[in-house]
């Protein structure tokens, strides 16, 4: 990973508390009974598998404005804590609201009961991110777990469940973005976790609820919100989610006269992926997006830092499990979109002002 400075930078307590007050909002949102009747039908079957723990490690990403912050996406299986083996975690500021150090934050995400675990991702040795997976399998093991880390396809299904190295595996910690699991590479990792033969987190449910792109849609659609919660909860909600809707449902001719105020994302991706500027696009390219796949997020200009004498782009990420605030990490780039390629890119430590 890279560290870009060693020296934290400083972000508002009140915009803090905001962000903070605002995850746990939608937390708390994905329990409503109301919201659950009316989103049934829009999500699908492994979605409906109601696990016993929250989702970990949810990642809530945001720009901070003069209006305050704002969402920008939501991560279900969000990475960016580990830097190397000597810095280790993401050094983390000391603040009420997280509890005990980070390495036990970590690990009480991890049921007792997850003896033998499997963190999994695809192609997994090549991933950015596996020095990363490797740090959480050493944490875990140093709790006395058994750990692997696994290709989807070096996973073997048999009637009880799933096995690795002849070690029948308790659960998954995800890595892959087939948050679904709709893909081939992952259709027996389906199967074992609908039949209740392994369990897996972060889970489908958690990104069906609030981490697909089409709910940050919904929570635009006028009715949705206001049938489960009060205006209070709403004006939050709408005053940090930017303005955000399914390209389908939009005047495909308003949207291209338009298209310098709106970001265009496939709606099933994180990290940047597929993500297009408006202000950027051609119309050839503009008419070759799949509309019933890509959603139009009004633009929200990166916040700037200065790093060691240089401007950077900045954006905030919170790292949640349920209402538990796991750890705080900001990001800082140059170029369009978020990307580590620029010197001086990379992860830094946040600390609370004011």
């Amino acid at each position: 990973m890279f560290l870009a400075s060693p020296t934290p930078v400083a972000i508002p307590r009140n915009d803090f508390k905001r962000m903070l007050s605002f995850a746990r909002k939608l937390y708390r949102l994905k329990n409503e009974t109301k919201y659950l009747q009316m989103l049934d039908q829009k999500i699908p079957e492994t979605a409906k598998v109601t696990p016993d723990t929250p989702g970990m490690l949810m990642g809530f990403d945001f720009h901070l404005t003069d209006e305050g912050p704002k969402l920008i996406e939501i991560n279900n299986n969000a990475g960016g804590l580990y830097i190397d083996k000597l810095k280790g975690w993401l050094p983390q500021p000391k603040i009420e609201e997280m509890f005990g150090d980070i390495g036990t934050r970590l690990l009480g995400m991890f049921p007792p009961h997850w003896k033998t675990i499997a963190i999994v991702d695809e192609n997994i040795q090549q991933q950015f991110m596996y020095p990363e997976m490797k740090a959480y399998a050493r944490l875990l093991e140093s709790n006395g777990r058994k750990v692997f880390l696994a290709s989807p396809e070096t996973l073997v299904s048999k009637e009880d469940g799933l096995y690795l190295a002849s070690e029948r595996i308790d659960a998954i910690y995800n890595r892959h973005t087939d948050f679904y699991l709709d893909s081939e590479s992952m259709k027996h990792i389906r199967a074992a976790y609908m039949a209740g033969t392994v369990q897996l987190n972060p889970h489908p449910r958690s990104y069906a609820l609030i981490g697909d792109k089409a709910r940050m849609a919904d929570w635009w659609h006028e009715g949705l919100l206001e049938e489960c919660l009060n205006e209070a909860d709403i004006r939050l909600i709408r005053s940090i989610v930017p303005e955000i809707h399914l390209m389908h449902e939009y005047d495909i001719e308003q949207a291209w006269a338009e298209r310098s105020n709106w970001v265009f994302k496939p709606s099933a991706r994180h990290g940047g992926k597929g993500v297009l500027l408006g202000k950027s696009i051609s119309r050839k390219r503009f008419d070759e997006l799949d509309r019933s796949d890509t959603v139009m997020q009004r633009l929200v200009p990166a916040s700037i830092v200065e790093i060691d004498g240089k401007p950077f782009k900045f954006d905030v990420r919170l790292f949640t499990q349920g209402e538990n605030l796991i750890a705080l990490a900001g990001r800082v780039w140059q170029g369009q979109v978020t990307n580590f390629r620029a010197e001086g890119s990379g992860w830094v430590s946040l600390d609370i002002s004011g």
